[in-house]
């Protein structure tokens, strides 16, 4: 069965499911991921992307290692735009991998809430980031990212959610999305593609 016989199901996302089908791929460089879902919080796509492009050339143009990204001068990385905060984080990403000896490998092979667990110790990786990682560069299928902005604003539109209070909110969603699995995340990439192109505001 496909992913979209099974989401189906919910009439209301079965609307969405028509046009794009979405592939999930494993990507390398994890690190690399992470630090690159760091820098993009609280941006805009656009304005994320030029400032991955200027990390990306202090080493040029090829992603860092873990070691090269440490013996970078925090002055240089705040130069290409980075906020203090965002720069001290991008290196304790570096540091916890090096550590750790964590291989692409290891998280491949370990189940979603083992990797969010893992992550999480990093100051500066909240469970947000480490399930983009998992969508994005882990291929997993089934995060449901409940603190995503863009899914809760998705998820208010399409169900017609109301709520009084945010924990309100992520109940019901939660409780929505378990129809979903095994597939939450392919859920999840359909409720962006709609809210960024289709949605009614």
């Amino acid at each position: 069965m496909s992913y979209k016989a099974h989401l189906k199901k919910d009439t209301k996302l079965a609307a969405l499911l028509n046009e794009d089908t979405h592939e999930l791929k494993r990507r390398k460089n994890t690190p690399i991921r992470l630090i690159a879902s760091i820098i993009s919080q609280q941006l805009s796509t656009k304005v994320a992307k030029i400032i991955f492009d200027r990390f990306l050339n202090l080493y040029d143009g090829k992603e860092p290692s873990c070691a090269q990204v440490l013996a970078t001068d925090p002055i240089v990385l705040r130069s290409i735009g980075l906020s203090n905060s965002k720069v001290a984080y991008v290196q304790n990403v570096a540091q916890f991998f090096l550590d750790q000896k964590i291989t692409d490998k290891q998280l491949y092979s370990m189940e979603p809430e083992q990797v969010i667990e893992l992550l999480t110790q990093i100051k500066g990786v909240g469970r947000w980031t480490v399930e983009m990682l998992l969508m994005f560069s882990l291929g997993h299928e089934n995060v449901f990212a409940v603190d995503d902005l863009g899914i809760q604003q998705a998820m208010i539109r399409l169900y017609n959610i109301k709520y009084e209070t945010k924990k309100e909110l992520q109940a019901k969603m939660i409780k929505k999305s378990l129809t979903w699995s095994p597939y939450k995340t392919y859920a999840c990439l359909h409720l962006w593609k709609w809210k960024d192109t289709k949605a009614p505001v």
